[in-house]
């Protein structure tokens, strides 16, 4: 006795007779099982999710990618903003020593 079908998730493929499901193998019955309408939707629920991993994994990244971008653009800030305070203390530095020679004259 030869195992013709292909084993699924819910119902895997095995060689002893004995633990073999005759609804995978058409020649142990004629008559079609039951169809567990409960099974079936687990299945294509389960299919579903496995069709949209790709997507949130798509979307996970996109969302990664995206606060990369905005703590990037919030250190350029910072650092720029750090530049002109040191830029204006130097001109006020600067503005100081030349009011007091102009005092001192």
């Amino acid at each position: 006795m030869s195992i013709t079908g292909t084993g699924t998730i819910d119902r895997p493929v095995t060689r002893d007779p004995k633990k073999q499901d005759p609804t995978m193998n058409p020649s142990f019955t004629e008559t079609p099982a039951p169809v567990n309408s409960r099974a079936t939707e687990s299945r294509q629920n389960r299919n579903l999710e496995m069709q949209l991993i790709p997507e949130a994994l798509a979307r996970a990244h996109m969302h990664e990618r995206l606060q990369e971008a905005e703590s990037e653009r919030r250190a350029h800030r910072l650092a720029a903003a750090r530049r002109m305070q040191r830029r204006a203390e130097r001109a006020s530095l600067r503005a100081r020593r030349a009011l007091a020679m102009a005092v001192m004259q």
